[in-house]
């Protein structure tokens, strides 16, 4: 785009090039919408890269794109005692978000809109409605330049600038702190090596409060831990899960870490004239902390609010994105929440729930949800036996001693 940009006039400005922004703004621009997407571009969201496969099909991801195609997980508890829950009718694949998040950018400006690499600076209300968004575009000295936007899109992430200038800084998730570190893989002949196998620590000492993961990514595996405990020392306890996992010797590529929001905020519109998607507006899911696909998804809503609202003027159309996306995957979020509150509160819970993964039923329920986005209903009866596992399991651990199975 050349410089005539200060003048021009956008239907939307989405900022932010992310899974959800670049979504949207795909979808807008190829429903006849001037979009104009900024993304600040040069950094690489930390992120373990998984994405199920009801995203590959939904999102028409190319083959090309996955780095490995994950056939199991590992599930190790604080004894260091393992589950390996193998994945039957498909599998989890892998992506880097140093390439993953540019095809998606690339693509929306395949479908009509103007990408940028600039930096966001300010959204401000314009006399005749909307706002004039500044930018400043990367490796410009100059001044900032300014558009105008009907709509103004915030998909800039956890600790979203749109969101802190149009909705409030008291308008803000809660978040757990997620870092990782990109490591050389090791030979997959090493023995303990399984290029096809994730493997998530549930150890205390990795992270008092979520989890570390050991995800591969063929040339590459992803190292990490999260948590929300201030004063957490995320590099010793990556050191401790990389000599536990034998990468301790490996050769580091690179260090990142970003603010992970774990619950939906109760509003992603201000009512008039902005929208909130991805993590700017919470949407990362509970206990596993998977974004991508949630993110996407918001995206294609929050693209079809949008496109409500700028045909018909009427800022209720906003609500939709939010509303539609919560009547799909509410409850399990909510669920997942709860799971996160009970079994992660202590090593003692976090044994009996890595246990409790070796259940068949349990593991069956777990890939169909996880893959494909739905519960299976083939075993109705399989519900009913997690259920009462799972209800024994708590009971157990709230009440020890006094609990027996009749």
């Amino acid at each position: 785009m050349s410089g005539e940009a200060a003048q021009r006039s956008y239907d939307v400005v989405v900022v932010g090039g992310g899974p959800a922004g670049a979504t949207a703004a795909g979808d807008l621009a190829a429903a006849g919408h001037a979009v104009l997407l900024l993304d600040r571009d040069g950094r690489t969201k930390p992120c373990g890269g998984a994405i199920p496969t009801r995203l590959i099909e939904d999102f028409d991801v190319p083959p090309d794109l996955l780095r490995a195609r994950i056939s199991s997980a590992r599930m190790v508890a604080p004894s260091g005692a393992s589950v390996d829950m193998a994945i039957s009718g498909g599998f989890v694949g892998m992506v880097d978000r140093d390439a993953f998040d540019p095809f998606l950018r690339q693509r929306a400006g395949e479908r009509g809109a103007d990408v940028l690499a600039a930096t966001f600076r300010a959204a401000r209300p314009h006399a005749c409605g909307g706002h004039e968004i500044a930018f400043r575009r990367r490796d410009c000295a100059g001044p900032d330049e300014v558009v105008r936007a009907r709509l103004v899109i915030g998909a800039d992430g956890a600790n979203s600038l749109v969101r802190r200038q149009l909705f409030g800084a008291e308008k803000r998730p809660p978040y757990v702190f997620a870092y990782h570190e990109i490591v050389r893989s090791p030979a997959a002949d090493r023995p303990g090596v399984d290029p096809a196998r994730c493997d998530v620590y549930y150890q205390g000492q990795i992270s008092p409060d979520f989890y570390g993961w050991v995800f591969p990514h063929g040339e590459t595996t992803s190292v990490g831990v999260g948590s929300a405990v201030k004063g957490f020392d995320f590099r010793a306890a990556t050191r401790l899960l990389r000599s536990a996992s034998g990468l301790g010797d490996a050769e580091t590529l690179r260090e990142e870490g970003a603010a992970l929001p774990l619950k939906p905020l109760k509003r992603w519109d201000n009512g008039r004239d902005a929208l909130l998607l991805g993590d700017a507006a919470g949407v990362v899911a509970p206990s596993s902390g998977e974004g991508i696909y949630y993110a996407m998804l918001c995206g294609q809503l929050g693209a079809s609010a949008a496109h409500a609202f700028l045909a018909t003027g009427d800022s209720r159309a906003l609500v939709q994105a939010r509303r539609r996306f919560m009547r799909k995957h509410g409850r399990i979020f909510a669920v997942l929440g709860f799971l996160q509150f009970f079994w992660y509160r202590s090593d003692k819970r976090r044994e009996r729930f890595v246990a409790l993964c070796a259940d068949r039923d349990i593991q069956r329920l777990v890939w169909d949800s996880y893959l494909h986005k739905r519960l299976g209903f083939g075993d109705p009866l399989a519900y009913v036996r997690v259920l009462f596992k799972d209800l024994g399991d708590m009971a157990r651990l709230v009440w020890p001693g006094r609990w027996r199975w009749r």
